[in-house]
């Protein structure tokens, strides 16, 4: 008698949501690894024998257990939760498979080049066949359909981050290059957009019955996030430059080297005034309030120095401790060893401990948000590839010994 439910627990405010995850790298499987923290069953398809030959290994990498290849940090730190299958598709019976996890599943998402499902026979018509309440979320650099030429192409972050416009505008002026957003903005952004419109979608299909597509492209999802630039050019004209850390139109917000580090700060409208009192300015001398928005005046220019002086004199704990006395945003700029040392982060418990199947005890970021009646949690680390062919396929489909080692053989998981 096949088993419905592969979690040990329930917990969090996602359970009883079941999702079915085939895409590869970060994008769309950090979504679903979200979803598995907040407690929806995620099961995870890799390629057969290999598995995720991309973020399995990208990075530094932890020595594995039992002589087992080294695991990439951000593997055992993104996979935390998910089921861990291999599949497939393009062979009959790994078609069948899939159709028959989607028949159980609330949410199919996935990140390929427009056309490769379709290919095996797996458009949503026919997905939706077996399941018509499904949610179908297809990720891709720049979307279903629109410029022929645009559909066919393959991204990365980078790529999703240049053409959405982020890179444009991110790193110092010319002839300065512009620079990416790190570790990987772009991807996860488009993360975050496919979960919450997937959970829309769901939100939908529960109400009525009747499961629709998404279609998150990458460049949008990032295009989404530059705030007026848009409005700015269509409006006036106006190309949103590179400032490096430097704000637009007012100041101070910056980064600033003190005695021992940088801190970053930003203070507009009554908090610039706190800020005058804090570095021992008149806050009623009328050249600082010219200063705030001109920049480049001889009033700006002496304002940002004496700033700059100012924190230059001081350590990052002292600049940071006399901001904060004021009720000035500041903040240290800090490194992993920062924020490990931390006592806020300490305080909340951003950084936890659990066990992962391959590589053992490891410690890393926690769950986040935090929920006040169902919070997430960390059932289990982060599996080798095919690690759960046997419990997903024998115990959810039914699939019998012999079968799943003739599956095996033939190469179809």
């Amino acid at each position: 008698m096949p088993n419905e439910c592969l979690l040990p627990e329930s917990f969090g405010p996602l359970q009883g949501v079941k999702i079915v995850s085939t895409g590869s790298l970060i994008a769309q499987p950090f979504a679903a690894e979200l979803a598995a923290e907040m407690g929806a069953e995620v099961i995870q398809i890799e390629r057969v024998g290999v598995g995720d030959t991309g973020w399995r290994n990208i990075g530094i990498r932890l020595p594995a257990r039992d002589g087992a290849p080294p695991v990439a940090t951000t593997w055992v730190q993104e996979r935390r939760n998910v089921f861990c299958v291999t599949l497939d598709f393009s062979k009959p019976r790994g078609k069948e498979i899939f159709l028959e996890l989607a028949a159980r599943a609330d949410i199919w998402m996935e990140s390929s080049k427009p056309g490769t499902y379709p290919k095996w026979g797996l458009d949503d018509a026919t997905v939706w066949e077996v399941n018509p309440k499904l949610v179908i979320t297809h990720v891709s650099g720049f979307g279903q359909d629109g410029d022929p030429d645009y559909v066919a192409r393959a991204s990365y972050d980078v790529v999703g981050q240049a053409a959405g416009g982020m890179m444009y505008q991110t790193g110092f002026p010319d002839p300065t290059p512009p620079t990416r957003a790190a570790p990987w903005t772009g991807d996860y952004i488009t993360a975050l957009f496919t979960m919450w419109s997937s959970l829309a979608g769901l939100t939908y299909a529960r109400a009525t019955g009747k499961g629709q597509a998404i279609d998150v492209a990458q460049y949008e999802a990032i295009h989404k996030t530059m705030g007026g630039t848009m409005l700015e050019y269509f409006q006036q004209g106006v190309v949103r430059e590179r400032s490096g850390n430097r704000a637009q139109g007012f100041q101070p917000l910056d980064t600033f080297q003190a005695k021992d580090g940088w801190v970053v700060m930003g203070a507009l409208a009554d908090v610039y005034k706190r800020l005058l009192g804090v570095i021992g300015l008149d806050a009623n001398d009328a050249k600082w309030e010219i200063a705030r928005t001109q920049l480049e005046s001889i009033e700006g220019i002496e304002f940002d120095a004496i700033l700059r002086g100012w924190i230059n004199e001081r350590s990052v704990k002292e600049v940071v401790d006399a901001m904060a006395k004021g009720k000035v945003p500041c903040s240290p700029i800090m490194s992993s060893r920062d924020m490990a040392e931390d006592p806020q982060y300490r305080a909340r418990g951003v950084h936890v401990e659990w066990d992962d199947l391959q590589v053992g005890r490891v410690k890393g970021i926690g769950v986040v948000p935090k929920f006040s009646k169902t919070p997430g949690q960390i059932v289990r680390g982060a599996v080798g590839v095919g690690h759960d062919n046997g419990r997903v396929y024998g115990e959810l489909l039914g699939i019998s010994t012999s079968e799943l080692a003739s599956l095996q053989r033939d190469k179809v998981i």
